[in-house]
């Protein structure tokens, strides 16, 4: 694949099980949305973070300011409203998507996801219980953009369902773990136990690979 790649990170969500905005949340030093935006630009150049409302976006700016920061435009439909404005907003034919609360996140695992996305509109990895990974995703920016609209349109609020007028590649996670051995780069951060246990994996995992960049 050639050309500019683009990274969306969705970080609107209120975090109401943690108790407060994930994407300003201290983890060692930094908060979570300056750690993953640092780790998606090895895999993106353009950075486009998607936040709930103005004074969130003038936060979250002054945290990334190398990042652009946008508003979601449409409330009550969560992560299709916010991939569809950061999809519209990406400069690369092709984005990652991932949200805010992955300390982990790996970008040797979208690079692989790149590399599978030739005749295809998104490449989505598949856990072996049969949910897709959508929130760490690539897609064809402008297809995306357009189907996430489409399903907002139709009153549809499921993130899966923009999928249904794509061409998707859905890969095993079994196929990413060359690039991530124990797959940690999908560890997300939703309570405050998840937080504790992350931090309890960082601190016994810094020989891992990714943690040397």
């Amino acid at each position: 694949m050639e050309g500019i790649r683009s990274a969306v990170i969705l970080a609107g969500g209120s975090g109401k099980r943690i108790g407060g905005d994930k994407a300003a949340m201290e983890f060692f030093g930094r908060t979570m949305i300056e750690w993953v935006v640092d780790r998606v630009r090895y895999a993106a150049l353009d950075v486009v973070v998607v936040v709930r409302d103005e004074p969130q976006r003038r936060r979250t700016q002054r945290l990334v300011p190398d990042a652009r920061v946008v508003c979601d435009q449409v409330s009550g439909y969560g992560p299709v409203a916010g991939l569809a404005v950061g999809m519209e907003a990406a400069r690369g034919d092709w984005s990652l998507a991932a949200g805010c609360d992955l300390p982990f996140i790996s970008p040797e695992v979208f690079d692989t996801l790149f590399r599978l996305a030739e005749g295809h509109d998104a490449v989505v990895p598949l856990r072996e219980d049969g949910v897709l990974e959508t929130l760490h995703a690539v897609y064809r920016s402008g297809p995306m953009a357009e189907a996430c609209r489409k399903a907002i349109l139709g009153g549809e609020r499921r993130i899966v369902a923009p999928l249904e007028t794509l061409r998707v590649n859905r890969v095993p996670v079994d196929r990413l773990r060359p690039a991530d051995p124990c797959l940690l780069s999908f560890f997300n951060v939703n309570t405050k136990e998840d937080l504790r246990e992350a931090r309890r994996v960082w601190e016994a995992s810094q020989m891992y690979p990714w943690s040397r960049r």
